[in-house]
């Protein structure tokens, strides 16, 4: 309703500062309908920048002003030069250059508006602190979803790069017909919703689709090569090809794994025996951040929590592995040794006195 009476009183305004000012010498009537006609194409025009984004409509304003202030200063000195002959020509090589810069300037700044953010100019005026760095997501850390919660934590911020052709790989992730890829895609939807309301992140959606490539992989990198932005991905191949063409990548497997605690040979520590290993006397066990624990002569230890000595340490590309070994075994090495060899020699057959029977039978 508002809107409705500030549209009511501008028209009306228009209509009476054009019967008062009748321009081009026209009657007060035709001067009001001139009114009229600005005001009705001013508010045309409101209506269709109502859905254009705040720094499309900033870029094209400042391009603007920047456009006509070059156009106005090349105008006065071409003045001053007194180059032209005639007034005429002067005149309308003065309106060329106003228009055309201008319309350049609105042109190269409301495609240059896209990446304007109000983050980056507060930057400006800070002393000390350098341009954010943006970062642009893949499809595979959005659905691994552990990108929400370690921007929770404060650790990543800034400005997160969601392509367009990102988002409509997710989509099509969600209406797939198998049911696990449509979970996977519905659960990436709603770690964008949740990353959103973070206000220490900004979600900028980006319109570029780079049509001459078709792989989303190569656009991922097409992009960060030409915003400098770095990639956050899970994918190892995507990570490897960044590597190859010089794109920074955070990578939140490789997070995870610097963030796993450091166990060195020789530490004790207390696990639980979940499940059997792939030798016979191997019982297997999970840490919290589920790093594996193979533990030797702890297979009939299942379902138990034992005290284990780490005997080594071994760094894969899927994570950390360690081994250990129970400690009871090598308290118990000896009374076992000593109790096999007794049965060894209690199990010794007994000479038979043959001799008899040898006696026997020849009799």
């Amino acid at each position: 309703m508002n809107f409705i009476v500030a549209r009511s009183v501008f028209f009306i305004l228009c209509c009476l500062l054009g019967a008062f000012i009748r321009p081009f010498g026209l009657e007060p009537v035709f001067g009001a309908l001139v009114g009229a006609a600005v005001a009705a194409g001013m508010i045309s025009i409101e209506f269709k920048v109502r859905g254009v984004p705040f720094q499309i409509l900033a870029g094209s304003f400042l391009g603007f002003l920047s456009g006509f202030g070059v156009g106005v200063l090349l105008s006065y000195s071409l003045e001053r030069l007194a180059f032209f002959p005639g007034e005429n020509i002067l005149f309308a090589v003065q309106v060329l250059l106003l228009t055309t810069l201008s319309y350049m300037g609105f042109a190269v700044g409301a495609r240059k508006g896209e990446e304007l953010s109000l983050r980056d100019l507060q930057v400006l005026f800070k002393d000390g602190e350098g341009p954010v760095t943006q970062k642009i997501l893949d499809t595979s850390v959005i659905i691994d979803g552990r990108i929400a919660d370690l921007c929770d934590t404060g650790f990543l911020e800034g400005v997160l790069i969601l392509p367009q052709f990102i988002l409509r790989e997710l989509q099509s992730v969600a209406d797939s017909s198998d049911s696990l890829k449509r979970n996977r895609g519905r659960r990436g939807l709603d770690i964008l919703h949740r990353i959103q309301k973070i206000s220490t992140i900004e979600v900028r959606i980006t319109e570029e689709e780079y049509t001459h490539i078709k792989e989303v992989d190569l656009k991922l990198i097409e992009q960060a090569l030409d915003t400098g932005a770095k990639i956050v991905t899970n994918d190892f191949n995507l990570n490897k090809v960044c590597q190859l063409r010089g794109v920074s990548v955070l990578n939140i497997n490789e997070l995870a794994n610097a963030l796993k605690p450091v166990v060195l040979p020789g530490e004790r520590m207390k696990v639980f025996i979940l499940k059997e290993g792939k030798d016979a006397t191997q019982g297997v066990a999970y840490l919290d951040d589920g790093t594996m624990v193979v533990v030797d002569h702890a297979r009939k230890y299942i379902g138990k929590t034992i005290d284990i000595t780490v005997t080594s340490v071994l760094q894969t590309t899927a994570g950390k592995m360690i081994f250990g070994r129970y400690e009871s075994v090598v308290e118990d090495a000896p009374a076992e040794e000593n109790g096999s060899r007794g049965g060894q020699g209690d199990r010794r057959p007994r000479r038979r006195n043959n001799g008899g029977g040898r006696g026997a039978r020849s009799a």
